[in-house]
């Protein structure tokens, strides 16, 4: 196991030490519980051998009594320790919670590591483990030794019995563990790579109702789903095959128990009572064993995902507790920077530099795939830096902490994802109780606010992430409300007007206008050059290499004979 893999297995066992003294409480209960399990093997080892013989009614009665009592005890003791168990798994999740999501989300934002995709959903199933019989079985399990034992002490061939029947049971459930292994992981992945299908599908309902693209994508849907159906068919069989042959062995070896034991009772080697007591001895030893086994899939799902959450922890470490540092002026400093694509190994942008200045405006244009996007990412901090550094009033970007860079600069991304909850919830980026001041001065500056008041709810119109019926200019322009929710000192807009109509357009370059006479920083990523109408500076972008930049009519001078016509329509705002 690598050295990150062992730091993300440490955290976990640190998140679960914390439930040390619940696991203590349950293993004392677990004790007093199987001692209690010998109540039903004594009984009725008393009454075949001592009441039938005495014919005592009184002597059955008492100890009727107490064996009721006993059995009340146990059960209260086994509903307690089940208690324990779900609050032990339920400290263990909440502890981590916080952890995992902020490591999936970092994770994902960066890579496409696939541990990072179902990382609460690990969680969880670790955390349904804890909770579940499964857990209480590995109390129990250390009985079951002794439990054979006691049976031996009553004769030696039901010893042999008991002890070869359990041997035997041993080897089914590790013959299940290697068997199962395979098929449940593929089963898994089948079952996940459909469910991303579905959401896809039901992502873009609209395109595939209007492109007529219906059968096609039931086609698509189906043959992933078909897959992982019959992946957990054959993983359930298998793992039911185990399952089955495990109780038919548990309930023959009971039956040769009793057999064996009316053989020694007719040799006059033991008593009936015994070979009563015997039978429900090595059921209660194997039970554990049995519930293991008809659980397994929940033990598989824990297992695999301990294993994803360690990779996920260990590859994104806890971030450092930072000093903060005061509100910085709009410097946006970028020396050098050259940014690499996650997975990827080539550098998708190139030695970028670039200095803006409080209340400029600088616009980014090049071709498709000329590194727009990815230089957003990079100032953003989503995207680490390969080499060259991105400073915010002389500090980099990495002195400060995710939560306070995001106030500090305000991201309008490409492509716009409203998030479930209400338009002021979404603009006041999924706070619980948004600042209705700070909520529409954004709304104003984002010329969102009467769009907003127009719908019959306002503000607290109700937005479902996956099914929103707004449309994509008002999308962009809610979107660009939640940029500007903290007044941040630097504002990206990648590719803002490109769902904005003449008068979005107008409205987006006075937001930018704005901002500006506020003292901001606004940086444009741009095809449209109406985008750019209120831009200073120039950045232009080719294959990810920054090929000019300075002041805009110098810019384009450079870049076009007919600058003068451009310019025209540029001011004019009529090139779209």
């Amino acid at each position: 196991m690598s050295i990150g893999r062992l730091a993300g297995v440490d955290e976990l066992r640190r998140a679960r030490r914390t439930s040390r003294g619940l696991y203590w409480a349950a293993g004392l209960f677990s004790f007093f519980v199987n001692l209690l399990m010998l109540t039903g093997p004594l009984y009725m080892l008393q009454v075949y051998d001592r009441v039938l013989g005495s014919r005592s009614e009184a002597t059955l009665v008492a100890m009727s009594l107490l064996v009721a009592f006993l059995f009340v005890m146990m059960g209260l003791l086994d509903y307690a320790r089940g208690r324990i168990l779900t609050r032990a798994g339920a400290r263990f999740q909440a502890a981590l919670d916080r952890r995992v999501f902020d490591a999936m989300i970092r994770r994902s934002a960066t890579s496409n590591d696939a541990s990072a995709q179902t990382g609460l959903s690990d969680l969880e199933s670790v955390q349904k483990l804890i909770s579940s019989p499964v857990l209480m079985a590995a109390f129990d399990l250390p009985w079951t030794p002794l439990f054979l034992a006691g049976i031996a002490l009553f004769h030696p061939y039901l010893g042999i019995l008991a002890f070869s029947g359990g041997l035997i049971l041993v080897l089914v459930a590790l013959c299940n563990q290697i068997f199962s292994r395979h098929p449940q992981y593929r089963a898994t992945i089948a079952s996940q790579h459909a469910n991303v299908i579905s959401n896809e599908l039901r992502s873009e309902a609209g395109t595939i109702q209007a492109m007529g693209m219906r059968d096609a994508a039931f086609t698509r849907w189906q043959d992933t789903r078909s897959e992982a159906l019959a992946r957990s068919v054959s993983a359930t069989d298998v793992v039911g095959g185990f399952t089955t042959a495990t109780k038919t062995l548990r309930l023959f070896l009971q039956s040769a128990m009793l057999g064996l034991g009316a053989y020694l009772v007719l040799q006059g080697e033991v008593t009936p009572g015994v070979m009563i007591a015997a039978s429900i001895l090595l059921g209660r030893a194997l039970a554990p064993v049995e519930l293991a086994l008809g659980q397994w899939g929940i033990v598989q799902r824990a297992i695999k995902g301990w294993r994803s959450l360690s990779e996920l922890l260990a590859r994104t470490p806890p971030e450092p507790q930072r000093m903060l540092l005061p509100k910085p002026s709009a410097t946006l400093d970028v020396q050098s920077l050259s940014l690499v694509p996650p997975g990827g190994q080539t550098p998708i942008l190139r030695s970028v530099s670039f200095r803006l200045q409080p209340g400029q405006a600088l616009g980014v244009i090049g071709p498709s795939g000329s590194g727009k996007s990815s230089l957003a990412r990079g100032l953003t901090a989503v995207w680490k830096p390969a080499t060259g550094t991105v400073r915010l009033a002389g500090a980099g970007l990495e002195q400060y902490d995710a939560e306070t860079l995001g106030k500090h600069i305000g991201y309008l991304p490409q492509r716009v994802q409203l998030f479930e909850g209400t338009l002021a919830q979404n603009i006041a980026r999924l706070a619980k109780q948004p600042d209705p001041e700070k909520v529409v001065v954004a709304a104003k500056k984002a010329a969102a606010h009467d769009l907003i008041v127009a719908l019959p709810d306002g503000y607290d119109t109700p937005v479902d992430g996956l099914d929103t019926r707004l449309s994509g200019g008002q999308m962009q322009r809610i979107a660009l409300a939640r940029a500007l929710y903290d007044d941040p000192v630097i504002v990206i807009l990648d590719e803002p007007n490109s769902n904005l109509d003449n008068e979005g357009s107008g409205a987006l370059n006075r937001a930018v206008a704005q901002l500006k006479e506020e003292g901001k920083g606004v940086l444009i990523m741009a095809h449209r050059p109406a985008a750019i109408q209120e831009c200073d500076l120039l950045l232009v972008l080719n294959r990810g290499i920054c090929t000019n930049f300075g002041p805009k009519e110098k810019v384009l001078r450079e870049m076009v004979d007919n600058h003068k016509a451009i310019n025209k329509k540029i001011s004019m705002g009529g090139v779209q």
